[in-house]
């Protein structure tokens, strides 16, 4: 390997989808032990690129090399042999499996007559040991934390030679001290040699661990950045191509009880989902609900949107005792914004209108005897699209075709007029609300919410990202294993305290934070 040459060199890559050109002649190198952060809206073309780089897609025009050599386009397990290795942000590991299982799934032959497990132990532990990656090979990956989890993903690429890192979105399912953890184990793998793309909305993050920063928008190359030239400032304009103000939570207030949770506990197949939730949220608060993944927050989610029942406990809205019928929650106007935008937020083969109304059917306005009023759904839609700045060709294509970005618009828009025209919502549920958007949506998501409570709505936030529940949050609450602490006002809480919290630790309660019982 010639140590001159750069790791990794993309020449004049173009991909076209049709009419839309994903990847504009991009042409970018990835020296050797070097961190380069990856930067753009959602749409700009950073999944196209890497995609390609994969061997996923094949570009319509340019060459990659890997170590000057060229890399065959369109085989992923031609980037896998060149040295090409990929953490994505939703960990592909088998559960009921180990350690050394998942790291051993895919390489070896199906016509070995046995595997060769001891060999394999013992290069995994090496590996671990020499990066800093301690995890048990015997472990089984369910009983492992998120932070472990990834550990096991990096381990995976290393194993299988990985010389090129690429870490999609890596923090966000992490606690504060996890990704504190991931930024040591970084500095290990650079100072080996390994070339890392860093892949991240978060630009404190990116300032911190990279060296280089590149910056997509709208498909071609705008601007690479050395790291220490640049600021937060200027890499959100141009990843958005005009200035960014982050909104800021000014005191307002908060006015009578609108969301009550009394002695919850909710079960499904034998597993206890939520347990002894106690929650009070009223008019124009926004309370924050902090927690590593799968810890009870989509169950409180679907609780409040009716598509959950309570086992025993009390939950009423403006003192009104609800059941599990979501027909019920829309009718309090209660809005919704859910985890997944994909799946649950629209359905995708619908069109963008129908979509829009999916959840004002049951006014007058917009259907009459189970039949649509096509021209009045239309004329809101489009209202709707112009007043969130909903990027699209027209309001009769699929959902499925909208940026993740433009979907969440959609999807807010939707939540916010689910009251009827002028109406504020009664209760707004947002539920991971700004996952995976970049500084400028995130910024946009985060006015209407701080708007919508100023205009009295009762806000329940539910969010892995501690810098957006410290952003727009009035209190916070930490969520773990389907017990929810103390809301507490976000002044007197710290980050570090509320890491210790989402991870069960039960010192937590140290300046400021909710305790938990382990």
């Amino acid at each position: 390997m010639n140590e001159s040459l750069p790791a990794l060199r993309l020449a004049n890559i173009t991909k076209r989808f049709g009419k839309l050109v994903a990847n504009d002649d991009i042409s970018l190198d990835l020296g050797t032990g070097e961190v380069l952060a990856l930067l753009g809206e959602n749409g700009a073309g950073k999944s196209t690129l890497v995609s390609i780089l994969f061997g996923h897609y094949v570009a319509d025009e340019g060459h990659i090399e890997i170590f000057g050599q060229p890399l065959p386009p369109g085989n992923p397990k031609a980037s896998l042999a060149a040295g090409v290795g990929m953490v994505h942000q939703h960990f592909a590991l088998a559960d009921n499996l180990s350690v050394l299982d998942n790291v051993l799934l895919g390489t070896e032959p199906m016509w070995l007559p046995f595997s060769r497990r001891r060999a394999a132990r013992a290069r995994l532990i090496a590996t671990a040991e020499r990066f800093g990656l301690g995890v048990d090979p015997d472990a089984r990956v369910a009983a492992l934390s998120v932070g472990e989890r990834q550990r096991v993903e990096i381990l995976k690429a290393l194993y299988r030679g990985a010389r090129i890192l690429i870490l999609d979105e890596p923090t966000a399912v992490l606690t504060p001290q996890e990704s504190e953890s991931l930024f040591a184990t970084l500095a290990t793998l650079v100072s080996e040699g390994l070339s890392v793309i860093f892949i991240s909305h978060k630009l404190d993050e990116v300032l911190r661990v990279s060296a280089r920063v590149a910056v997509l928008r709208g498909g071609r190359l705008v601007s690479v950045r050395n790291t220490e030239d640049t600021s937060k400032t200027e890499l959100a304009e141009l990843m958005v191509g005009r200035s960014v103000t982050l909104p800021t939570r000014e005191p307002r207030p908060h006015g009578d009880m609108v969301l009550s949770l009394s002695g919850v506990h909710a079960a499904q197949g034998g597993k206890t989902l939520l347990d002894d939730l106690s929650l009070v949220v009223r008019a124009g608060e926004i309370v924050g609900i902090a927690g590593v993944s799968g810890n009870g927050q989509q169950a409180l989610a679907d609780l409040l949107c009716g598509t959950l029942a309570a086992d025993r406990g009390e939950v009423s809205v403006s003192g009104q005792t609800m059941r599990a019928n979501p027909r019920d929650w829309v009718a309090r106007r209660v809005a919704r914004i859910p985890e997944d935008r994909h799946a649950v937020g629209v359905v995708g083969d619908l069109p963008v209108w129908e979509n829009a109304v999916s959840e004002r059917l049951h006014l007058p306005a917009f259907s009459r005897a189970g039949i649509v009023r096509g021209k009045t759904a239309r004329d809101f839609t489009r209202t709707l699209v112009e007043q969130f700045d909903v990027r699209l060709s027209g309001i009769e294509v699929p959902s499925r075709v909208l940026s993740g970005g433009n979907m969440q618009k959609l999807i807010l828009g939707r939540a916010l007029s689910v009251a009827g025209d002028g109406v504020t919502p009664t209760l707004i549920v947002a539920n991971q609300p700004t996952w995976g958007l970049d500084i400028g949506a995130v910024a946009y998501v985060h006015r209407c919410l701080l708007d919508a409570a100023a205009a009295g709505a009762a806000v329940l936030v539910i969010s892995e990202d501690l810098d957006e529940l410290f952003a727009i949050a009035d209190r916070i609450a930490v969520m773990f294993k389907g017990r929810l602490g103390p809301a507490l006002p976000a002044e007197g809480c710290s980050r570090a305290a509320i890491g210790l919290a989402m991870a069960g630790s039960a010192a937590s309660n140290t300046e400021g934070a909710p305790q938990h019982a382990a």
